[in-house]
């Protein structure tokens, strides 16, 4: 069949934390907090989430309507490799994306927590992928009287076992003060490594690029109404002590942490009056790129034989014939022919590793 750009239907996931009121208001919807505060994009992911009644089977993977079939966009993927991903990012990564995008909106702080790098997740998880990512903040809402704020990195000498010892109190606050705490407004971009102890606050609404997987291991046991997470929830399996050699015990000042953490984006002009602007390049990290096109009446967007994802994120128009609105998302096959954007619009492209 013909490749073209194939819309994702709305992919809602459940987390521990409360929020999604400002992603319904963002899709034009009635917006309302709950527990499903995330939408993945163009996922081939599974969501790692305690059992819970109701819970659909391959949770987090996103569907497409093709030729008025619903399914998932990994199998259309495993169907076609070399016409979904390229000949060449198949030979180098295998039959994956590679890349994991969302949509995430916090009404509460998130747990603290660390992903692993690629070293950790090869020896403790067997895994070639860790969890580097980047958030792009699009908004944001007062909570409780404070601008919305995310926590990165130590500000104190930490040892692991320092932390081990706060952990085993649950001793939040004690955890909460070791790092920074970042006010942040739209526009913003931080780089959060594999390894680097975060937790994104209350408040904020960003689109997040990461490595294609969910492990995250949580330093706290219980979520903001005081329920006892599973002890899975924390670890991932790989158990308590192990958990801690996830981190790395590097002390930042503030201006150090901003210097490494947040990116300066940089802007060119494209034909037809675009704007392309690079929020993260391949010479920051070879995870993924990320860059905001800013369309003004049309573009054409010819054959690069690699795969992308395109997040809307203002105005609208049609993306390869297919009607967009902000809020979709698009799975761009490598191998799909050259295609129209019409309409005023400004969209987020996800790229997967180089």
């Amino acid at each position: 069949m013909e490749l073209k750009p194939l819309k994702m239907l709305e992919n809602r996931v459940w987390r521990i934390y409360l929020g999604g009121k400002l992603l319904d208001e963002f899709r034009g919807n009635d917006g309302l907090d709950g527990y499903f505060p995330e939408d993945w994009l163009a996922s081939v992911v599974t969501a790692t989430n305690p059992p819970r009644d109701g819970a659909p089977e391959r949770e987090g993977q996103s569907r497409v309507e093709a030729d008025g079939v619903e399914c998932c966009l990994k199998d259309l993927i495993d169907g076609d490799p070399e016409g979904f991903l390229g000949a060449e990012h198949v030979g180098k990564f295998g039959v994956n994306f590679g890349v994991l995008t969302k949509f995430l909106d916090s009404a509460e702080r998130l747990p603290i927590q660390v992903h692993p790098d690629k070293e950790a997740a090869r020896g403790l998880f067997g895994s070639d992928y860790g969890k580097t990512e980047a958030w792009y903040i699009l908004g944001g809402r007062e909570i409780d009287g404070e601008q919305p704020h995310i926590f990165l990195g130590f500000k104190e000498d930490v040892t692991k076992e320092c932390l081990r010892e706060l952990f085993d109190k649950q001793d939040i606050p004690g955890m909460a003060a070791l790092m920074h705490k970042v006010y942040v407004k739209p526009g913003d971009v931080f780089m959060i490594e594999g390894g680097t102890p975060h937790a994104i606050g209350p408040g904020c609404f960003l689109l997040e690029i990461q490595e294609p997987t969910d492990y995250t291991i949580s330093l706290e046991k219980y979520d903001m109404r005081g329920k006892k997470m599973p002890d899975f929830m924390c670890h991932m399996g790989i158990g308590f002590d192990n958990m801690f050699d996830c981190f790395h015990y590097i002390k930042h000042t503030e201006a150090e942490l901003l210097a490494k953490f947040k990116l300066v984006p940089h802007e060119r002009s494209e034909a037809d009056g675009c704007k392309v602007t690079s929020l993260i390049d391949y010479g920051r990290t070879p995870c993924f790129a990320l860059n905001r096109i800013d369309v003004p009446h049309c573009m054409t967007r010819e054959r690069t034989g690699t795969p992308s994802a395109y997040a809307i994120i203002e105005g609208g128009g049609k993306i390869g014939g297919t009607d967009v609105k902000r809020g979709d998302c698009l799975f761009i096959p490598a191998m799909s022919a050259d295609f129209e954007i019409e309409g005023k619009m400004s969209l987020i492209e996800c790229l997967p590793p180089r």
